[in-house]
């Protein structure tokens, strides 16, 4: 019936604008990171790494934050999108920014802070431009193939980082004590041991998320040139 029809046409069009809205204040975020980084370089050069999560680190929180949303999108099924992968990939980003990063002010000074929100922003930017123009039905055959294949060198390095960051903070977890606690009966709870398995694990996730998303990549490249033809 046609009333059922336009329902089905306006809940679409509330669904891919409330989308492409999500998309467009993270591309904003991550590009306003991006630039602010890459003027302070500029302009301080090597002095500006030491002090990025001062400048950008809120902006950076939030981005993150608002991206635990995606979690959501693809359990209701308003993004197509495998749960798991997506949700190793946003445990990575929250354990290592506000666990690690945020909890050690001598971790925030290390220049592996400025690298890895280099490569998160590179990624991200590519990846929310790339899904807001598809909730709008534009597509181009560069920006798809460069948002399937920039991952391929960047993550990788992202985890790298990302373990170098856990790495270097370990010392002063240990010497501070954040996270450890006593526990009854004469037992403790010692953050670093935690830590350190999780820099196992987080190998184990890159290698379960490579595969992931090369197997998206083939099948997205594959049928991209189907569409064009169309």
């Amino acid at each position: 019936p046609l009333p059922i029809l336009f329902s089905c046409i306006y809940c679409r069009y509330r669904k891919n604008a409330y989308l492409f809205i999500y998309y467009l204040i993270q591309f904003c975020g991550h590009s306003w990171i991006f630039t602010n980084m890459t003027v302070r370089f500029f302009s301080f050069g090597k002095d500006s790494m030491v002090d990025t999560f001062y400048a950008i680190g809120l902006v950076m929180q939030l981005c993150q934050s608002i991206s635990l949303l995606e979690l959501l999108h693809i359990y209701v099924g308003i993004e197509s999108n495998h749960l798991l992968p997506r949700i190793l990939q946003l445990t990575e980003r929250i354990i290592v920014l506000f666990m690690v990063i945020t909890s050690q002010e001598e971790v925030q000074e290390k220049y592996v802070v400025c690298v890895l929100f280099i490569f998160w922003n590179l990624l991200d930017m590519v990846r929310y431009t790339y899904s807001m123009l598809s909730v709008i039905g534009i597509s181009y055959a560069v920006l798809t193939w460069f948002s399937q294949t920039l991952w391929m060198p960047i993550y990788p390095l992202c985890v790298l980082a990302e373990a170098f960051t856990i790495y270097q903070s370990l010392p002063y977890f240990e010497s501070f004590g954040t996270y450890s606690t006593k526990l009854p009966f004469d037992l403790s709870f010692y953050f670093p041991y935690v830590l350190k398995i999780y820099l196992m694990m987080l190998f184990v996730g890159m290698y379960f998320t490579y595969n992931h998303l090369y197997s998206e990549r083939r099948d997205i490249l594959r049928v991209f040139p189907n569409k064009k033809k169309m």
